[in-house]
């Protein structure tokens, strides 16, 4: 019997074969040696390797998967083809990977290590790309503890050993380009930590598309060729000035608005026409997106974000996504998403230690984790994790054509104490609770969307008194658009949520918020956050009896839509669901067989179009000329009223929070006239009682510090709008 012989192997092919080299390019590809081109290839699964054009075969080194050519100069063209047969008689051809050139320019890797690069992602990620006429995929992903990283996917049997890449030095990033891969391949980072050996398996942070979850690999998408129909509506929206515009935005969880008879989720192309003719036909002027940026949990709403760069595949492609927003541009409704830089997850297969290391968060927990939520907090001092969140912006705004991003959280990203007992943070440098990389990250968030994309809005979801949160940065504010305005809505809530009989005593909560009204440019929320976790729905949030909780919830919503501030309601709300909102099912549309649900809907659809035709409600949303009380200061009645101020038209707005209809109230005016009532919540169109007055004709009698007033009925849990 003949004794087989040892193979001794040099380090570096020991390396390679225990996929631990970080420089695979020195050992695989063509190598000139003696006047010789000396080819080394690794391929574990291959029984049989020749080049294609010649047909000369390969030879393997014993004991091992590494098969050698030599070939004489000027044999081989600029790049060569190989054939293999695996261990299952199946036969490949491809280009070698291994014999191309770094791809991503210096300039690319020294403006991301700056935190500049706002088109990172057209370079990080999966890439088709084209070499010499050879298509393929250039992958590439920042790692820089990495000792080794490699592609692993459906095309090389998720076998780390197999397509390790090339490191890019101190840039930190790694890169290989794969000949042959074609969009709607499946892939993965598999990554060795230098320091500790442990082996990760990693989706790309850069990734536009992904699996539909449960499972996680991202996806290579094909090169996007979506002919873009809202061209006109992009022009119209850089010339126009949001501030003075009118802006009532419906907040949508696309998983749980409408689903299909199966109980599955819609397709985008499908919300573009059943969600698009909805909205439209309610008079909403934007559709604000709970995150569909991609998430593996359903009950985290979006919130918990693992592809900061794909539409989720729950509801289609990213074309698909493109589809759904040019039909709301072409039906001139806007599209804003809820985006979320304050934390992420700390799934295993995402961001979290993505390299072994605390790369995209802190080590410290005390700085890099939220202990209430159980996810990550990012490292906003670092270049590289900065420059991935700001490309994300830019990424939605550009590649979707979306008109504003809402960003979440806002209050946990300034304060280093947010929700921590007083032993659980670290102070800035000055000793302060302020995250000073955060308040940097968020101004130059700012500065740089509205400078690439004037004319689209950045929302703050920020519950604090912080101060400027929508003053320019240049004055030391955060140059936000807008920002919700969480304490009107928790004052007026709590108000509500009074019997009438005792709302007197509370009727500085109607008033209190005139105080700051103005001090930022707000948007008034009754949002998904108000009606989960044991809140109950808005309609039965409300006091009384059946009639009386629709009534109240009516003028609860004439008030929102005549207060200073953009509008923004929950889907569902429109119409009064009796039920919290459940993710993990449609709304309760059945309850618009009931007469007082089809009141309120159709109460929302006069409220939105009578917002938009009259200037007076939104010109002057955050300059104090535009309100003026006429009286706040009926506290035993719990009558108020104020005007809505415009140079062309004022309105009146009166409204009576008790069940008890006030004959004979009499208003002061700023003019003599004819006062005819333009809306009345209490209308037998919405489910009330039709108590109103069609007209008043005014008096020259001083009232409320006024020189005319006219005399009134008062609806009761009612409101009505005049105008002269």
């Amino acid at each position: 019997m003949k004794k087989q012989s040892t193979v001794i192997l040099d380090a570096d092919s020991t390396k390679i074969i225990t996929a631990k080299h970080h420089d695979p390019f020195s050992v695989l590809g063509r190598h000139q040696k003696h006047n010789k081109i000396h080819i080394k290839v690794y391929l574990p699964f291959a029984e049989t390797v020749s080049l294609s054009d010649s047909k000369k075969a390969f030879t393997r080194i014993d004991g091992t998967d590494f098969f050698d050519y030599i070939a004489n100069e000027g044999e081989l063209p600029a790049h060569y083809k190989l054939s293999w047969v695996d261990k299952e008689g199946n036969s490949h051809e491809t280009y070698d990977p291994y014999d191309f050139p770094p791809q991503l320019p210096e300039f690319d890797q020294h403006l991301f290590g700056e935190g500049k690069h706002w088109h990172i992602y057209q370079k990080l990620g999966a890439h088709l790309h084209t070499i010499d006429g050879i298509e393929g995929v250039l992958f590439a992903v920042w790692a820089p503890n990495s000792g080794r990283v490699s592609v692993v996917g459906d095309f090389n049997r998720w076998d780390g050993r197999c397509n390790p890449m090339r490191s890019l030095g101190g840039s930190g990033i790694w890169e290989l380009f794969i000949p042959g891969l074609q969009a709607g391949c499946l892939y993965k980072f598999e990554i060795l930590n230098r320091n500790s050996n442990q082996v990760l398996l990693k989706t790309d942070p850069y990734g536009q598309q992904f699996e539909f979850r449960p499972s996680t690999s991202s996806m290579v998408v094909p090169k996007n060729s979506y002919v873009w129909q809202d061209l006109q509506w992009l022009a119209e929206r850089t010339d126009k000035n949001w501030l003075y515009e009118p802006m009532a935005i419906y907040e949508v969880h696309l998983g749980s608005w409408r689903r299909d008879s199966q109980g599955n989720f819609l397709n985008y192309r499908v919300l573009a026409v059943e969600l698009v003719d909805y909205a439209k036909k309610m008079g909403f002027t934007h559709i604000e997106l709970l995150p569909v940026t991609e998430h593996p949990l359903d009950a985290s709403w979006g919130y918990q974000t693992t592809g900061y760069f794909a539409p989720t595949s729950r509801h289609g492609t990213p074309d698909d996504f493109r589809y759904f927003v040019d039909a709301c541009h072409q039906n001139g409704i806007g599209v804003i998403l809820d985006w979320v830089p304050a934390h992420f997850p700390k799934d295993a297969f995402a961001l979290a230690r993505f390299d072994g290391s605390a790369l995209y968060e802190h080590e410290d927990p005390r700085k890099g984790e939220h202990r209430d939520w159980g996810t990550l907090i990012y490292n906003y001092g670092r270049n590289e994790v900065k420059n991935f969140l700001l490309a994300s912006a830019i990424f939605w705004l550009e590649e979707f054509h979306l008109d504003g991003l809402r960003v979440d959280a806002v209050a946990s990203m300034l304060y280093l104490d947010y929700s921590r007992k007083h032993n659980d943070w670290i102070p800035n440098k000055y000793g302060g609770n302020e995250n000073l990389e955060a308040i940097d990250f968020l101004r130059e968030l700012n500065i740089v969307t509205h400078s690439q994309h004037p004319g689209t809005v950045m929302m703050a979801e920020e519950s604090t008194a912080w101060p400027q949160v929508t003053r320019p940065t240049w004055t030391g504010g955060l140059g936000f658009s807008m920002k919700w305005n969480m304490g009107w809505m928790h004052d007026t809530l709590a108000y509500m949520s009074q019997d009438p009989v005792h709302r007197k005593h509370h009727h500085d909560q109607l008033t209190f918020g005139l105080l700051y009204a103005f001090t930022e440019n707000f948007a008034l929320p009754f949002s998904h956050d108000e009606v989960v976790h044991g809140k109950g729905s808005l309609v039965n949030k409300m006091p009384g009896d059946q009639w009386q909780r629709f009534a109240n919830l009516r003028l609860l919503y004439t008030f929102m839509y005549t207060y200073p501030g953009k509008k923004l309601l929950f889907m569902g709300c429109e119409f009064g669901q009796g039920t919290e909102w459940n993710f993990n099912k449609a709304l309760d549309w059945y309850m618009l067989d009931y007469p007082h649900h089809q009141g309120i809907q159709t109460l929302i659809k006069d409220l939105n179009h009578l917002y938009k035709s009259q200037p007076a409600l939104y010109k002057h949303d955050f300059d104090p000329l535009g309100f003026e009380w006429i009286d706040c200061h009926d506290v035993q009645q719990s009558i108020i009223s104020y005007r809505r101020k415009h140079e062309l038209d004022d309105l009146i707005v009166i409204l009576n929070f008790t069940p008890v209809t006030r004959e004979n109230y009499r208003i002061g005016v700023p003019k003599e006239g004819v006062y005819t009532e333009i809306f009345n919540s209490d209308s037998a169109y919405y489910g009330g009682t039709n108590a109103g007055n069609g007209f008043a004709v005014s008096e020259p009698r001083a009232w409320m510090n006024l020189p005319h007033s006219v005399n009134l009925t008062i609806p009761p849990l009612g409101a009505v709008i005049l105008k002269l």
